[in-house]
Formats: structure tokens, C-alpha cells, sequence
């Protein structure tokens, strides 16, 4: 898991004085790569320090604005005494200090200070235990961010801008640039320049990608992965190595942390080829799904541009135990992406997992260096390699046919079927995808620790779900099979070898091409005014509705001097938009006489229903779209916002008779703006009903429909149904509900979420954690709650146990739905997005105790 400001404390401060130094070093021994950990080394009078710092922007902004402090201060004057320091140092006697390094040389003195902060060591190793030279980076472990790093080599910020501007760069030097945050608007135009003429100073160069994907069914690995990963082929140049169900506990599911990560990364650091030596360059997980990639220890200088991102799509959109994971970087001048995934599961849920796969596509999104860049998408890549339990099974077939016709090796009769096939004939999924012959028998499912099928009560039908598929030129695939020999899961992984063409710079072609771009760009006048014209600068969006996106776009066309556009803040805001609207990209850079699409992107959600039901917000907002060095252009954006249900409180509803849409605006603002009252405070209002009409809705018709559902708050629904299911519920006409099970459970959980205020309210939050597992004492809160809210809170109750009645056909038991639950209706009211292990297991704790007992 990624470490955030919780888990750190104030170990030491370090005053930036006249006699402070710090600098990048190489350890003895360590294999340098672009996207590494930044090893740095603290010198002062008093000690001197060596640590790692995670590559990345913030990093580079750290060391960057420490160097900025250091020249600041006045040489004639005294060092500071940093006297108000000394309420943060520690009051037990500090251990006696390491001797200085030295020759280190002192720094001129600077006004800062340096905090560092002690969040556990992180090592290097050099080897592997089995003493086949593995080099491995432990730092990285887990979910960490990666972003791009610092160049090594110890070059200041000018020295490096004025190597653009002076055209005197090695090859690798330009390697370093181009990852670097730019420093204005030559080298923005030296770098887009560069972008145009690629083909002017590279060539195309062959290297060995080894693709593997294994769903290991929450298994410890229990066999060498050498068949799977290194046996009868060459040393690969690079691995790219996936993983699902990973881990299958609920609190892999529900808290993110798992032993079996190091447990399998450990088994494919084994298992990789023995003729070479391998550096890890990232590893990424999301609850059970894993990735990782390793670089032939000779090409990680060449490795640059290191990101890794995850996207959950199991209920709610947001779990993770389905989604994607993804590794995108930059190998020589060829960009890589690298996406595994685990789509939804069941025969019949083929438009589920097309829905994965476009959530996947469109919400990943990788951070550039350049700030002033939008986020790189999957498919910004010149290589894209897609790997995973992607579920997709053989249709209108059934059981025996199916095995019948493996035993024939009819695989292309088989794959006639296959709903992978149906769906990207149909243009639904991996549009210019490629996928090689399925050559082998189905990877799914067996009977663990043998190659039999499946003999379960379920008695699944075989299936090729686990898949590789590309995108990209210049890419042969050699082979594509599964392994047999592999036991351990109720899959077979499977391999996919290519030769992959990556572009490579020439140094002296490079140099060249270069060095002609900073003479053109020396005779253009540096004072010119830059233009461009909006195609549209007005926009309305009509009857938005929540959690339905709509999208405005217009053109931005420039004339004859390169410039830089974003759009900027209004004096006395913080966003240069509201919060329900969105532009992108917000900023960019452009050529001469090109043009580039802007999208306005609205979507009301759980933040901004609420004021907008109440006409406390409109659709209403203006744009300032700022050229560097030019002019503002003004965008106007209106629209009107249809109310509903969700998003308003719970009191607003139990008032609300009629539907939200047939109550005029004016009542809706009302009845939203009204306070909530603990007990009836005698007001003239008509008696509210006992709970919201729309709860009652959902709730029934998942009592009639939904009691024996298996994977029932666990398996997600189809966004064009829960749409369906909020103009019903907004409208009132329930008779013409028509929606999965499934999709009726994420809307009611939905509902619960984008409540302003939860079932459970704010003021007693911590009193319900402090009396967690005190069934009597949680009894007394709930009774101090406003009578709607414990109403909702008991019906709630009452209906999950319901639920675990059916226990032996829903397969849901109370952990589950006190898991699902307690964030739901135990909301943190500072607003925490990410609750610490221990609270959410006193939420999840407090929910339970009712499950098992009558509220």
C-alpha cells in the first residue's frame, strides 16, 4: 500500500546552513535505470546521511526547491539559530552523531530547513537468494504512485536548459531532457520539434517481451514458475508478468494488504530466465491483481518515464476486486503500455465485462512530467500489450459439446464461439487489438492440483479466459500457449513471446536534427503575440441529470506563433471551474497553424447533487482560457440540472410525497434547505412518511426479487441500467422498472453514498465507534438519532438480515455486508477518503452487531 502522511513521523530536522550539502549519489553495486529510487546523500557538521527518496515530482520538487534555499543567504551575514525548530526536536538525548564524510564539500547556506521523516528503511538488494543476480528495488512494493525522476547525473537546472540551447547532448543526455520538466517555451517547442522529426534520428531495433498472465485463484505459490516463465526459450529483453485473485480474503478485498504479494513476486524472481540478469522496474497491485515488469539489467538505462496506475470496476465502480492495473514507460524512444485485467466473471455478463474494459480505457490515466501536458491515456501508447483474466466463455455450447470437441482439438470451432471473438468483430471491445491463433486448449476451469476439468456442483464449462492481446507496429508475435504443467490454481497461465520494434536514437543523426531545430528557432521573434481562434465559446447543457455524463467540445485553432494555453483561475477561486464541470485537456502547448479539441466534460455527482438540487448552485460557470503571453478568450456555460432523489437528504424525502420531478423547484429548494430536527419540533409541515419512498422501492424489490441472489453488493450492475433506475425512482414510475438484480443493489448503495448527511449522523460517528461490540450502548446512539434516519437505519437492518437467512443461496454472510455497510452508513465526518484498518473495522464492527441481533 502506498504510504501517505499518517504513517510517517518527525524523526529528525536538519537546518540548511552553511555547512549543509546534499547530493545525488550511485550506491556501489546499484544498476541505474530512468524511473528508479533517487539515492541522496545529507552531509552536515554534525552528520551525514544516506537515503532513498521515490522517483517522481514531488522528489524532484523537494531537491529542486532545497537547492533553491541553499544559495539565498547574504554571506556577510550570521547563520540563523532556527530557534523555532526547537519545539519540534526531541526532548530524549540524541545518540552521538556519525563522523562528517570526508572532502564533502559545504554548500552556500540557505534560509530553510530540511525535514526528514521516518516511514521504515528500504533496501536494494543485489541479489537473489538463490544467487542468480535478480536486482531488486523494494521500495516500490505495492501501490506505489511513480512519476518521473530527476536526471542522476549532477546537473543543475540552468546547466541543463542551457545544454538544449547550446545543442552539445549525448544521447542519453537527451534521454534525460526529454523526461524533464520543461523550464518555458523554447524547450516546449524544442521537444514537440523533436516529437515531429523521430524518424530523422532512429531506427528500428527487434527486443524480446516475454507476456504472462495467471489467475491464481488465492492460491501461495506452490511450484517453480520456470515452466511457465524461462523454460525452452530465449532470455527474454523484457518481462511483463500479471496476476488475478491474487489474494481472495475479505480483508485483501476490503483493506488492500496481502502477504501474497511478496509471496508471488518472490516466485517470479525465481522463475525468470537464468542466462541474464534482470533489474524490477515496478510493481503495481489492486487488491488481487498484480503486475510487474523486469528489464535485462543492460537495457534499464534506456528504461524512462515510469508510471503506474490502477482502476477499480467491481460495485460501486470502485473496488478492485475487478478492474485494471497498468505500467506504462518509455523503452529507448518507444512508448510502452502495459495493461492486466480482470474483467467481470459469468457466462451471461459479456456486456458487464465490455463495460470493464471501456471504464479501464477511459479512467486510466498516467501523469506526464510536463505539467503542462494532460494525462496520457492507454492509448496515447505507440505499444500497448493487454493481458489477464479477461472471463470472456464459449456461447451456445453446452458442457459436454464443449470438452468433446477439445479432446478433437476442434479449437477453431470452438473459438466460432467464443464470446472474445463475437465482441470485437462487433467493434464492442479492443478495437485494433490484435490476438494470435488459440492453438491450445481452454485455460479454465480445472480441478486444483490436476488437468481435470471442472467437477464442482457449478460444473463450469471450459473457457479461454485468460488472453494476450497487442496493439502497435512493428510487433511479431513468436508464440502464444498455456502451460499445463502448472497446478496450482484452477487456471493455466499463459505466455505470449514478441519480437518488438523499438525506435532507437542514432547519437550523431540526433545531435544534428537538433541542433537545426535551435537554429530555426533562433530567428523567430521571441516577442511575437500569440492568436488562436475558439470555434464555439458558448455552451449549454440541457436537463443534466446525476451521474450521467455530458460533453461539449470546440476546436482551438492557432495561428503563426507557438504557443501555450490554460484555462486559469477567476480572482478569489480555487479551480478555474466548478466542481461538477471539467475541461480537457485544461492545458497544452501548440504549433504553429495546428489545432487541438477541447471537451467540456459535466458530470454531477455525490459532491455536487446536493446544491444543485437545493438551487443553491446552477449550471452556470465561465471559463478563462489564458494564452502565455497572450490574450484571455471568455467561455460561457449554462444548462439546467434536473433534480433527484439522489443526493438529497433523507428528511428532504421523507417529506417529498410526490416524485422530485413533479414537485415545483421552489419546494424542492425548500424542503432540501430545511434543517434536520432530532424530534418533531411542532411545525405546521404535513406529517413526513417513515422512510424515504425510493429506499422503500429498491429495498422491496430486492426482498421479492433478490433474497437467494449469489454475489448480491459484490458483483457490479450496468451504468445504462442504474440510469433507468434513477429517472424511475426521480419519476415514480416504478411499474416500468426493468434491471439485473445486480444493478438494483449498486443503485441502492449509491443512494446511501451520495447522501449529505448518512443514515448513521455525523455527530454521533465517533460515539458508534467508541461503543463498537457494546450491543446496548450502540442501541442508545441509534435511539438519539432524528426519527427518519433510525427508521431507515432499522429498515436496513431488518433487511440484511433477511438476507443472511438466505445465507446458504446468496453465499453472503454478515462480514460481507458489515464491510459493504459500515462505510455507508458510518461516514467519517471530516470527510476522510481513506479511512485508517482500524476505524473501518469498528464501523464494519458496529454494523455486525446489529446484523446478529434485532436493532
Amino acid at each position: 500500500m502506498a504510504v501517505t502522511g499518517d504513517d510517517v513521523s518527525l524523526d529528525q530536522i536538519v537546518p540548511i546552513s552553511r555547512d549543509f550539502a546534499l547530493e545525488e549519489v550511485s550506491l556501489d553495486g546499484e544498476v541505474y535505470f530512468l524511473g528508479s529510487d533517487v539515492t541522496v546523500q545529507l552531509d552536515t557538521a554534525e552528520l551525514s546521511l544516506v537515503f532513498q527518496l521515490p522517483f517522481g515530482s514531488q522528489t524532484r520538487t523537494f531537491l529542486q526547491e532545497v537547492a533553491r534555499a541553499c544559495p539565498a543567504f547574504n554571506p556577510t551575514a550570521l547563520d540563523p539559530k532556527f530557534l523555532w525548530l526547537s519545539r519540534y526536536r526531541r526532548k530524549e538525548p540524541e545518540p552521538e552523531p556519525p563522523t562528517p564524510r570526508a572532502g564533502t564539500q559545504p554548500r552556500a547556506p540557505g534560509p530553510g530547513a530540511l525535514e526528514l521523516a521516518e516511514a521504515g528503511g528500504s533496501s536494494f538488494d543485489e541479489s537473489r537468494p538463490d544467487g542468480k543476480g535478480l536486482l531488486v528495488d523494494q521500495s516500490s512494493w505495492g501501490q506505489d504512485k511513480p512519476e518521473n525522476l530527476l536526471p542522476r547525473q549532477n546537473k543543475s537546472k540552468s546547466e541543463i536548459t542551457d545544454m538544449v540551447r547550446s545543442s552539445t547532448i549525448t544521447v542519453s543526455d537527451k534521454a534525460h531532457i526529454l523526461s524533464m520538466q520543461k523550464f518555458g517555451l523554447r524547450d516546449t517547442i524544442v521537444k514537440s520539434h523533436l516529437m515531429q522529426k523521430e524518424e530523422d534520428y532512429t531506427y528500428i531495433q527487434n527486443f524480446r517481451f516475454f507476456v504472462g498472465t495467471y489467475n491464481v485463484n488465492g492460491q501461495s505459490p506452490k511450484e517453480c514458475l520456470q515452466p511457465w516463465l524461462s523454460h525452452g526459450i530465449q532470455a527474454p529483453d523484457v518481462y511483463c508478468v500479471g496476476f488475478q485473485e491474487l489474494d481472495l480474503s475479505k480483508e485483501a478485498f476490503f483493506f488492500h494488504d496481502t502477504p501474497k504479494e511478496e509471496e508471488w513476486f518472490k516466485a517470479v524472481s525465481e522463475g525468470l530466465h537464468p542466462d541474464a540478469k534482470y533489474a524490477k522496474v515496478k510493481l503495481i497491485r489492486l487488491v488481487g491483481i498484480m503486475l510487474l515488469l523486469y528489464v535485462k539489467q543492460e537495457h534499464a538505462a534506456y528504461i524512462s518515464e515510469v508510471e503506474a496506475e490502477t482502476v477499480g470496476t467491481g460495485i460501486m465502480g470502485r473496488m478492485g476486486n475487478k478492474g485494471g492495473v497498468a505500467i506504462r514507460f518509455q523503452f529507448h524512444n518507444t512508448s510502452i503500455c502495459v495493461v492486466n485485467s480482470h474483467l467481470a466473471a459469468h457466462t451471461e455478463e459479456y456486456e458487464r465485462r465490455n463495460q470493464d474494459y471501456k471504464d479501464i480505457c477511459s479512467r486510466m490515466q498516467f501523469r506526464q512530467v510536463d505539467p503542462s501536458l494532460p494525462p496520457l491515456t492507454i492509448s496515447k501508447h505507440d505499444v500497448i500489450l493487454w493481458l489477464g483474466d479477461l472471463n470472456y466463455r464459449i456461447e451456445e455450447l453446452d458442457v459436454e459439446k464443449v470438452k468433446k470437441l477439445i479432446e478433437e482439438k476442434a479449437f477453431q470451432t470452438l473459438y466460432a464461439n467464443d464470446q472474445l471473438r463475437a465482441q470485437v468483430a462487433a467493434k464492442a471491445v479492443f478495437e485494433g487489438f490484435n490476438e494470435g491463433e488459440l492453438t491450445f486448449q481452454p485455460t479454465y476451469k480445472y480441478d486444483t492440483g490436476s488437468d481435470d476439468w471442472d467437477t464442482s456442483d457449478k460444473c463450469r464449462a471450459p473457457a479461454w479466459c485468460d488472453r494476450v492481446l497487442w496493439k502497435g507496429k512493428n510487433i511479431t508475435q513468436l508464440s502464444y500457449q498455456s502451460h499445463m504443467a502448472l497446478k496450482t490454481s484452477d487456471h493455466k497461465p499463459v505466455s505470449s513471446v514478441f519480437d518488438i520494434g523499438v525506435r532507437v536514437v542514432n547519437e550523431e543523426l540526433y545531435r544534428k536534427t537538433l541542433e537545426e531545430i535551435v537554429r530555426s528557432l533562433d530567428k523567430m521573434e521571441n516577442d511575437s503575440i500569440p492568436s488562436v481562434s475558439l470555434s464555439k465559446r458558448e455552451f449549454c447543457f440541457q436537463n443534466v441529470k446525476y451521474m450521467q455524463l455530458q460533453i461539449e467540445s470546440f476546436t482551438i485553432r492557432n495561428g503563426q506563433v507557438p504557443c501555450q494555453f490554460e484555462f486559469i483561475n477567476k480572482p478569489d477561486e480555487e479551480s478555474y471551474c466548478k466542481q461538477w464541470l471539467s475541461a480537457n485537456p485544461s492545458r497544452g502547448f501548440l504549433l504553429p497553424d495546428s489545432a487541438i479539441e477541447i471537451e467540456l466534460e459535466l458530470f454531477v455527482n455525490k459532491t455536487t447533487a446536493t446544491k444543485l438540487n437545493s438551487g443553491e448552485d446552477k449550471i452556470e460557470d465561465i471559463l478563462v482560457l489564458h494564452l502565455d503571453r497572450g490574450k484571455d478568450y471568455f467561455l460561457s456555460v449554462s444548462g439546467n440540472y434536473l433534480p433527484s432523489c439522489f443526493g438529497s437528504p433523507i428528511h428532504t424525502l421523507c417529506y417529498m410525497k410526490e416524485p422530485i420531478l413533479d414537485l415545483p423547484l421552489e419546494s424542492i429548494r425548500e424542503l432540501t434547505l430545511m434543517q434536520l430536527q432530532t424530534e418533531d419540533d411542532g411545525s405546521q409541515l404535513e406529517r413526513p412518511m417513515d422512510i424515504p419512498k425510493e429506499l422503500l422501492m429498491m429495498v422491496n424489490y430486492l426482498y421479492r426479487n433478490a433474497i437467494q441472489q449469489e454475489d448480491l453488493f459484490q458483483q457490479p450492475g450496468l451504468r445504462l441500467e442504474f440510469e433507468h433506475i434513477r429517472d424511475c425512482l426521480d419519476t415514480g414510475m416504478i411499474d416500468t422498472l426493468s434491471a439485473s438484480n445486480h444493478s438494483i443493489a449498486e443503485a441502492l448503495l449509491l443512494f446511501l453514498e451520495s447522501l449529505p448527511e448518512p443514515v448513521i449522523c455525523y455527530s454521533v460517528y465517533h460515539n458508534c465507534l467508541e461503543c463498537s461490540g457494546n450491543l446496548t450502548a450502540s442501541k442508545q446512539v441509534i435511539a438519539t438519532l432524528p426519527a427518519c434516519h433510525r427508521n431507515v437505519f432499522i429498515y436496513l437492518m431488518a433487511f440484511l438480515q433477511e438476507l443472511l437467512k438466505n445465507s446458504a443461496k446468496n453465499h453472503l454472510d454478515g462480514n460481507i455486508l458489515a464491510s459493504i455497510f459500515g462505510s455507508l452508513l458510518l461516514r467519517n465526518p471530516a470527510g476522510h477518503q481513506k479511512l485508517e484498518v482500524a476505524e473501518k473495522k469498528k464501523a464494519q464492527e458496529f454494523i455486525h452487531q446489529f446484523l446478529c441481533n434485532s436493532p
